[in-house]
């Protein structure tokens, strides 16, 4: 087999010539889920991807129903936030916590409240830790979200804003909660961001502490969720660069772009297809970025509207980059200033143009509104001539240390996570915030309002919702990005 084979059955072959390699239950869930993906891949490669389901989504504003999604990572929560009315509508509990009547598993024990970074060393806590990723199935009935503390993915459904596998709790009373968390999947070290293959049958989670990527069998992620054998749902792996940080699929699902953390490299994938659905991966070819990012940490990517191009964050580079889909080199690299550090970027599309934001960590005293602390986006005119890009605006998000974006559907309303809580004296002091920003006319966005995420309502106290990561804007049954 060449060097270029797909690592999925690359490996499985590996661990079935010499068994006694499988001693840890690593190998063995690889060993399992190896098999069945060697078989997978002797069927009809060249087959077409399936096509995503449902229809687009109508180019309408924010309506009843739909929700944006905030991984809070130092709460382990995720909050809803009904974009009609600005206010948090739910959230989401992947804490363990009073499970429990007994204090060593209660969030308040002895009336006092541990501090968000003790939470996750309580005795007996089988919570999430870490909640970070997130990205929803083709036609947004499902949010997957991962663990980075925990190694593992959580699979939300999008309508009833339940999580999938979560069972009754056998000693739930008017002290402790309903439901029993479930264990999730479990990935491997540090699984950072979660994709969908574009018919949806798959789910790739980069698993960023090591070097590969997890694939998952979404419908026997549901069921592992939900208490089925552990170890089903992966399918296998495939080897990567060092830390691979996220992954994303072209238009027609046919390539994935593999960036890290960890080096400077990206890796492109060729994806075929079996008559199923399912995926094999061989690598087509590894681009050198280090004239680009020479510190190697580049944690977000993602595909432009109109399938053309990839745009990648470097983080500490202060730099964005923009990769043909079609190609196999860099096109261009845009500066975004000393310390920007980007973190996530989105496309702002519509009748009045073509917009590439840019979420920045850094925090400029005096930017904000009413002359507070704030980080900024940048604003780069995409409809420039390729190599001519570059930053044509900013504007301040009102909160510290902006992260995830994500537009709506009608593209007027564009929607910030933070990660840092606001500053005392401000109207949210002590809040994570979203923040809320017209952006109809893309070059001149308007500052609309912020919304702190508040508090998740335990039996034994109030949870804050802290650390805003990713976010993403769902209309259930809609036709995603991921589509």
């Amino acid at each position: 087999m060449s060097r270029q084979a797909g690592a999925i059955t690359r490996r499985s072959i590996r661990l079935t010539q010499n068994p006694t390699i499988a001693t840890s239950r690593r190998d063995v869930l690889t060993l399992a889920a190896g098999m069945t993906v060697a078989a997978g891949a002797m069927a009809a490669s060249t087959a077409q991807a399936q096509p995503a389901p449902g229809p687009a989504a109508p180019a309408t504003a924010p309506t009843s129903g739909d929700g944006v999604w905030i991984c809070c990572e130092d709460s382990n929560t995720l909050v809803v936030i009904d974009p009609v009315r600005l206010v948090v509508q739910t959230t989401v509990n992947l804490t363990s916590f009073d499970e429990d009547s007994r204090p060593p598993f209660r969030f308040v024990t002895g009336g006092v409240m541990p501090t968000h970074g003790a939470m996750v060393q309580k005795p007996l806590y089988h919570g999430a830790i870490s909640i970070h990723g997130a990205v929803p199935n083709p036609d947004s009935t499902l949010v997957a979200t991962t663990g980075r503390g925990t190694s593992n993915l959580y699979l939300i459904d999008t309508a009833t804003r339940r999580v999938v596998g979560n069972r009754p709790n056998p000693q739930a009373s008017a002290q402790t909660n309903p439901e029993r968390l479930t264990s999730g999947v479990f990935l491997g070290r540090e699984p950072h961001e979660p994709t969908f293959t574009r018919n949806g049958r798959e789910l790739w989670v980069t698993v960023r502490g090591e070097d590969r990527i997890a694939v998952l069998d979404v419908q026997k992620a549901r069921e592992e969720s939900a208490g089925g054998r552990p170890g089903q749902a992966i399918r296998g792996f495939v080897d990567t660069l060092p830390g691979p940080a996220h992954a994303w699929f072209s238009a027609d699902g046919r390539r994935a772009a593999v960036i890290s953390q960890k080096s400077s490299l990206i890796d492109l994938l060729d994806v075929s297809y079996d008559a199923e659905g399912f995926s094999t991966a061989r690598r087509a070819t590894q681009i050198d970025i280090s004239a680009q990012d020479r510190f190697g940490f580049s944690p977000f990517l993602k595909l432009s509207p109109d399938g053309r191009e990839f745009w990648i964050s470097h983080k500490l580079a202060d730099s964005l980059s923009v990769l043909p889909a079609d190609g196999r080199a860099i096109a261009e690299t845009i500066p975004l200033g000393a310390l920007a550090r980007p973190n996530h970027v989105e496309f702002v599309e519509n009748a009045q143009g073509r917009a590439v934001y840019a979420s920045l960590a850094r925090i400029d005293d005096g930017a904000g509104p009413g002359g507070g602390a704030s980080s900024k986006l940048a604003i780069i005119d995409r409809s420039a001539p390729l190599g001519q890009r570059r930053v044509v605006g900013e504007i301040a998000t009102g909160g510290r240390e902006a992260h995830g974006l994500w537009l709506d559907p009608a593209g007027t309303r564009l929607f910030v996570a933070h990660e840092q809580d606001e500053l005392q004296g401000t109207p949210g002091a002590g809040q994570t915030l979203c923040t809320v920003l017209d952006v109809t006319d893309p070059f001149r966005p308007r500052f609309v309002d912020r919304v702190m995420l508040g508090d998740l309502a335990l039996p034994s106290g109030g949870l804050r919702n802290k650390k805003g990561i990713n976010l993403v804007f769902i209309r259930p049954g809609a036709r995603s990005v991921t589509a």
